[in-house]
C-alpha cells in the first residue's frame, strides 16, 4: 500500500510540473527562409525564392545534401553541390544555414585521411576535433611575410642540388601524364621524416586505386604519422573537387600559424581547373580560352597565394606549396600550365624524352628553374652544383651533336664523358631520397674528376660505396653541413680522401700499386 501511494505522489509531482513548464512557455515564432529547387544537373542546382542568401553560403537540400551559394542571379541562385544529387528533384525545398563551408583542424589529423567536409576515408573511427576553420580564407599580407631563407630538402640530388627548394616557396612540377610526377612529391614527403614538417598531400580528381597507391607508399615507409592526406577523386562530384585545395590548404595554415613549417601538395590543379570549367559551364557563365571561365587564373592565384613564409613576430611559420599539373604532348605553354608558370615561383619540368631513356626522376635541367630557393640552398651546395648547371646544360647540347659522328676534340669528349658521369649521378630510384652530406659527397666525387675513369655501368655502385663510407666515418663533416656551415678545405679534401678510398675495389690495380709503394 505505501508503495502504490509512493508511486502515485511521484506520478502527481511529474504531471504538477509539467503542467507549470507548458503554462510557463512562451512559444516564439523563427523565420526560416525556404527555397525552391527549380532545376538539376550533374552537380549544379538552380534554386529560386531565397531572395536573403549571401555568397558562398552553404545551403542544405533534401537528404542532408550541402551546396555552395555561387551565382547570385536576380532571380534565381547556382548552387554548387558537394553530395550525390541523384536524389535531388525540381520542386524540393532547399533551407539556408546561415554559414559558410569550414573543414576541421588540429593535431588529430595527422595520420588520417578525409574529405573536404571531414568525414574521414580511412576506416579509423571519426575524427575528433575541436576548432572549424573557413575553407575560404584571406592570404597573408606581405607586410606579414618574411623572407623565404630555409631550404626544404627533397632528397633528390637534381633537384636539391640545381633546382632548390625554400620553405614558403611556390614550386610548380609539370609534365605529361605517367612520368613521375607524384613520385617526386611523394619522395620529397618521405624525407621530411625527423625534419619537423607536416605534410598534407591533396589528391584532385585522381582515380581512387592512385591515392591508394600514394597513401600505401606513405604507410609503408611511416610518413603518414606527419601527414594528413585530403580526398576528392575523380568519382566525387565536380564541386568536391573545386573546393578541396582550399579546404587543404585551411589546414595546413592552421599549423603555419601555429610557427609550424608545412609542406602542401597538390595533385593536381589540371583536374581542379577541369572541375571548375565543368561547374562554369554548367552555371552558365561566359566561357573564354579553351573554354574556361575568365577567373580561371584568379581561382589558382588566391590558392597559391595563401603558401608563404610569415614574420617571426607572427610566429615564423611556412607554407611551402608543390602543385602538380599536366601536360599534353609536352605543351608546356598551353593555358593552365602558363597560368600556374606565371603564379609560382619556379617549376620543375620532366621530359618524356628521359624518361623513356630510362633517366629517373626525368627532370629536364634546361627547362627547371627556382627562383627564390637558390637563395635558401645549404652553403655546401656551392662548392659542388656552382658551376654544374651550365656544365651539364652544355653537355647535354654537346651530345646531339656528336650524335652525327664527327670527328670530336679532345675538349669536347671530355666534356661529353663527365656529362655522362654527371647524368649517371643524377639517378635515383623512387623511395629512396637522400640526406645532404651523402648527396654532397657523391656530386663532390663526380665534379672534381674522380669517376672519369669508373665505367658508366659501374658509377651507380661507386656512388653507393661513396654514401656508405660518408654516412660512418665522417659524422663530423655530415653535422657541419646539415647545420649550414660552408665547406671548408680540409672538409672538402677529406671528402675527396674518402671517396678514393671507396672506389679503391673498382681500381684493383690502383690500389695494388699504393699498397706495394707503402711496403
Amino acid at each position: 500500500m505505501n508503495k502504490q501511494q509512493s508511486l502515485q505522489t511521484v506520478l502527481n509531482n511529474t504531471f504538477t510540473n509539467l503542467k507549470q513548464v507548458l503554462d510557463n512557455h512562451q512559444p516564439q515564432i523563427k523565420t526560416c527562409e525556404i527555397g525552391i529547387v527549380k532545376s538539376v544537373y550533374q552537380g549544379i542546382a538552380n534554386v529560386s525564392g531565397l531572395s536573403s542568401v549571401k555568397a558562398d553560403e552553404l545551403l542544405r537540400f533534401s537528404g542532408d545534401v550541402l551546396g555552395i551559394a555561387f551565382n547570385l542571379d536576380a532571380t534565381e541562385i547556382g548552387v554548387i553541390l558537394l553530395g550525390n544529387s541523384t536524389h535531388i528533384a525540381a520542386g524540393q525545398e532547399v533551407q539556408r544555414t546561415h554559414r559558410v563551408l569550414d573543414v576541421p583542424v588540429g593535431e588529430t589529423l595527422l595520420g588520417r585521411v578525409l574529405d573536404v567536409t571531414g568525414k574521414p576515408l580511412d576506416n579509423q573511427g571519426e575524427i575528433k576535433y575541436t576548432e572549424r576553420l573557413p575553407v575560404e580564407r584571406q592570404a597573408a599580407a606581405i607586410m606579414d611575410r618574411a623572407p623565404v631563407t630555409v631550404p626544404l630538402q627533397t632528397g633528390i640530388k637534381v633537384i636539391d642540388a640545381l633546382v632548390p627548394i625554400g620553405r614558403g616557396q611556390r614550386e610548380l612540377i609539370v609534365g605529361d601524364r605517367q612520368i613521375g610526377k607524384t613520385a617526386i612529391a611523394t619522395d620529397t614527403i618521405i624525407n621530411q621524416k625527423h625534419k619537423n614538417v607536416i605534410c598534407i598531400y591533396c589528391a584532385i580528381g585522381k582515380r581512387a586505386s592512385a591515392v591508394a597507391k600514394v597513401i600505401a607508399d606513405l604507410r609503408n615507409h611511416n610518413a603518414m604519422e606527419y601527414s594528413i592526406v585530403v580526398v576528392a577523386s575523380g568519382e566525387d562530384p565536380p564541386g568536391l573537387q573545386y573546393i578541396t585545395p582550399y579546404a587543404a590548404t585551411t589546414i595546413a595554415e592552421y599549423f603555419m600559424e601555429q610557427g609550424r613549417d608545412v609542406l602542401i601538395v597538390y595533385d593536381d590543379l589540371t583536374h581542379h581547373a577541369w572541375a571548375y570549367r565543368e561547374l562554369s559551364l554548367l552555371l552558365r557563365r561566359p566561357p573564354g580560352r579553351e573554354a574556361y571561365p575568365g577567373d580561371i587564373f584568379y581561382i589558382h592565384s588566391r590558392l597559391l597565394e595563401r603558401a608563404t613564409h610569415l614574420r617571426e613576430e607572427l610566429g615564423g611559420g611556412s607554407l611551402t606549396a608543390l602543385p602538380i599539373v599536366e601536360t599534353q604532348a609536352q605543351n608546356i605553354s598551353a593555358y593552365i600550365p602558363t597560368n600556374l608558370i606565371s603564379i609560382t615561383d619556379g617549376q620543375i619540368y620532366l621530359s618524356p624524352d628521359l624518361f623513356q631513356k630510362g633517366i629517373l626522376p626525368a627532370v629536364d635541367v634546361g627547362k627547371s628553374v627556382s627562383r627564390v630557393g637558390g637563395k635558401t640552398q645549404l652553403p655546401a651546395y656551392s662548392a659542388v652544383a656552382g658551376d654544374l648547371r651550365l656544365s651539364y646544360s652544355q653537355f647535354q647540347e654537346v651530345e646531339v651533336f656528336a650524335r652525327f659522328g664527327t670527328q670530336l676534340d679532345e675538349e669536347t669528349r671530355h666534356t661529353l664523358e663527365r656529362g655522362r658521369r654527371v647524368r649517371e649521378i643524377f639517378k635515383q630510384s623512387q623511395y629512396q631520397p637522400l640526406p645532404v652530406e651523402e648527396q654532397i659527397a657523391v656530386l663532390l666525387a663526380v665534379t672534381e674528376g674522380i669517376f672519369d675513369d669508373i665505367p658508366l655501368d659501374k658509377i651507380e655502385e661507386a656512388a653507393r660505396a661513396v654514401r656508405q663510407k660518408v654516412t660512418e666515418q665522417l659524422p663530423q663533416v655530415s653535422d657541419r653541413i646539415q647545420g649550414g656551415e660552408k665547406l671548408r678545405d680540409e672538409d672538402k679534401n677529406a671528402l675527396l680522401n674518402l671517396v678514393q678510398q671507396a672506389i679503391a675495389f673498382l681500381h684493383p690495380h690502383q690500389s695494388e700499386e699504393s699498397e706495394n709503394a707503402h711496403n
